[in-house]
């Protein structure tokens, strides 16, 4: 009964981890999304930057006419920065504020596969000591490869970071 109340209040929180993801890397470590938060991947493109953001957001893109904010990962999370290749690419997300739907683009090494999680193989992220931040992580997915740190991108893209409209 209580596995049952733990999956309902994740459900109810928008935090529930089973089912399709996206699974990308970032320097050796393999990550993923919710599936249905991904609305297209796309080549690496010009980024226009934008004066006075946090460095990790590298600028804005012109995706057919619409502007889309573009966050390299890599720098969001502390990792060293390195040359784009030809599998670097950005994914484009939806997440969603007060005001409606918001897209971002996600600076990523390269795309993986998407792969079907098992609510069974998901387990909550480990608390660690001192000031480290894992509200980000909706848990840790054991695979055949090793684990996948599932993120929460809703969370993890907090307006008053990057400068998202509320």
């Amino acid at each position: 009964m209580a596995q049952i109340n733990e999956e309902v209040e994740k459900r109810d929180s928008g935090k529930t981890v089973g089912g399709k993801h996206l699974t990308f890397k970032l320097e050796r470590e393999e990550y993923g999304i919710e599936i249905l938060k991904v609305k297209e991947i796309i080549g690496i493109m010009p980024i226009t930057t934008v004066p006075q953001t946090p460095d990790y957001v590298k600028g804005v893109v012109n995706l057919r006419g619409k502007i889309i904010q573009v966050v390299d990962l890599r720098m969001m999370f502390g990792m060293p920065t390195t040359d784009y290749t030809e599998r670097t690419c950005i994914v484009v997300v939806e997440i969603h504020r007060s005001a409606g739907a918001v897209f971002v683009g996600l600076v990523v090494d390269e795309v993986s596969e998407v792969v079907n999680l098992n609510q069974g193989d998901i387990e909550e992220s480990p608390e660690f000591s001192g000031d480290l931040d894992t509200d980000y992580i909706l848990g840790l997915a054991k695979t055949d490869g090793g684990v996948k740190i599932l993120l929460d991108i809703e969370g993890m893209l907090n307006t008053e970071e990057i400068g998202l409209a509320a």
